[in-house]
């Protein structure tokens, strides 16, 4: 399994990239199809369910998954002992949040202004339960660093969603791309169950019969609640951090077409951020399991590299992005969106910060300092509401751009100080300084070059060339980043690809 984690990585980002690329063709022909007032009630709803059960559903699998990639190697016992009673304490939990968020969806209208949405909240609960099922086996397979049928379970299901997402919507309008994301992930759990029972269970009772039998084998459930409530937690409030800005301006403005274009700007502005989440898959288990023991600065190695590789595609991303904001917009959504590509423009910044906050979280719950994550995020939570509420009814939309751009950045910077302090990792400056040279020279780039309504996807591909040029040039990227990117597509020996994930050369 080891052997193939390498290979895996590439697998798993790729299956990452489509899914979220299947997210914004869904988005963008929905924008076509319901028109702004009805994608700014779609974009509520969808958002609102999806983020009960990715916040509050999400602690005790987390929970799960970190344990189990502790023990999975060393006694598979301990796997089926924990894997089931997630189980129990997984169904309980997702019962009760179903049947609270059916009976306050009324109240949840109100407070956003509009009952009228009350109906299709209720008709969203549906989601809660099927989306748990799919994630749940999402961080089973993490736990067992099975990413090869994480990619494909990833690709089978943006392959669905798109069609009875969109397929449900072009039939039966608003209510039928809702019933999409119902049908789309308990499909999904469906496929992930029968390949459990007819693939990875047999090889854990293979591999159990084969175990010393001596070792423990009894696991105290309150370990999977004690971890998991700070997990919730720390959803909740990140959770809330990137989705206050969307609920304020519907609350503040209550006016559904800017809630729809503001909607559209967020939605493409996540890209980076979208993109980048494959390496929470990663740093997790390889976090807990380096960091065994408090053994905090094991993991350093495993930061710095995750870091330095996000830093360096972050920065082009975020540059064109904010410089064709208008371009994409046009593209994906059409001119009845234009307004949202100067507060796009400023948001995607925001995003980048926001994602190397979060990748680092991972890091940080993987070492079981879920505390610190959880309280930066629910400092950025209030800190952005704050922000929110006056710049939003100074500037519109715009001003909540800049109200979460500044707040990313404050908490990007807390987590960043913390990463030092107790992983001791980071970004040296000298790297620091390469990337953000070879950056501003893409920002000149793209106000020099013509960047037409097509003509900017040739621009950006040539920007983003002469950005690659220019780090290798200053040795801001080597032959060693390019062998390494190149060895994720080549079978290595396993002693090289163990060592390469630690941090480590070959032979060392």
């Amino acid at each position: 399994m080891k052997s193939n984690i390498a290979k895996s990585a590439l697998w798993v980002t790729v299956s990452e990239i489509f899914f979220n690329l299947s997210g914004f063709i869904i988005h963008s022909i929905l924008g076509r199809i319901l028109g702004p007032a009805d994608y700014g009630r779609y974009g509520l709803v969808v958002t609102l369910t999806t983020m009960v059960i990715v916040l509050i559903g999400n602690g005790i699998p987390t929970a799960m998954a970190k344990y189990i990639s502790e023990v999975f190697e060393t006694n598979p016992r301990m796997v089926l002992k924990i894997k089931n009673q997630a189980i129990t304490l997984q169904t309980a939990i997702i019962g009760v949040i179903t049947l609270i968020f059916y009976f306050s969806s009324g109240l949840i209208s109100r407070a956003l202004g509009d009952p009228t949405l009350a109906p299709l909240f209720r008709f969203s609960t549906l989601i809660i339960p099927a989306f748990a099922a799919a994630s749940f086996y999402f961080s089973y397979y993490t736990g067992l660093h099975n990413f090869n049928t994480q990619a494909t379970l990833k690709t089978v299901r943006s392959i669905l969603r798109i069609g009875f997402v969109v397929g449900l919507a072009l039939i039966f309008g608003l209510k039928g791309s809702i019933s999409g994301y119902v049908i789309a992930p308990f499909s999904v759990f469906v496929i992930a169950y029968l390949i459990d029972k007819l693939k990875i269970d047999k090889e854990l009772r293979h591999s159990i019969q084969r175990a010393d039998k001596s070792l423990e084998f009894n696991f105290d459930w309150r370990k999977l609640v004690n971890y998991g409530w700070q997990v919730v937690v720390f959803f909740l409030a990140y959770e809330l951090l990137i989705s206050i800005d969307l609920y304020m301006v519907k609350a503040l403005l209550h006016d559904d077409v800017l809630t729809g274009v503001y909607n559209a700007s967020l939605t493409v502005g996540r890209i980076p951020y979208y993109i980048f989440y494959s390496m929470t898959i990663f740093l997790l288990p390889m976090v807990s399991k380096a960091s065994t023991n408090n053994k905090l600065k094991n993991a350093k190695s495993i930061i710095d590299n995750a870091l330095r590789i996000m830093l360096i595609l972050l920065v082009p991303m975020i540059v064109l992005m904010s410089a064709y904001s208008q371009q994409i917009l046009q593209l994906l959504y059409g001119k009845k969106y234009l307004a949202g590509a100067v507060p796009m423009s400023v948001l995607v910044y925001g995003v980048g910060f926001l994602t190397i906050f979060y990748v680092l979280s991972f890091a940080m719950n993987g070492a079981a300092k879920t505390k610190t994550a959880m309280a930066i995020s629910a400092l950025g939570l209030g800190i952005n509401t704050v922000l929110n509420y006056f710049f939003i009814q100074k500037m519109g939309i715009l001003g909540s751009a800049y109200a979460t751009t500044i707040t990313s950045f404050i908490i990007m910077l807390a987590m960043l100080y913390f990463i030092k302090k107790d992983f001791n990792a980071g970004i040296r400056i000298v790297e620091f300084l390469k990337v953000f040279f070879a950056g501003i020279i893409a920002y000149l780039l793209t106000i020099i070059l013509p960047s037409g309504k097509y003509m900017f996807i040739v621009t950006a591909l040539i920007v983003f060339a002469i950005y690659i040029l220019i780090l290798y040039a200053t040795k801001g990227l080597t032959k060693e980043d390019v062998g390494y990117f190149m060895s994720m597509v080549k079978k290595r020996k396993k002693e090289e690809v163990a060592e390469e994930l630690s941090g480590n050369e070959p032979g060392a």
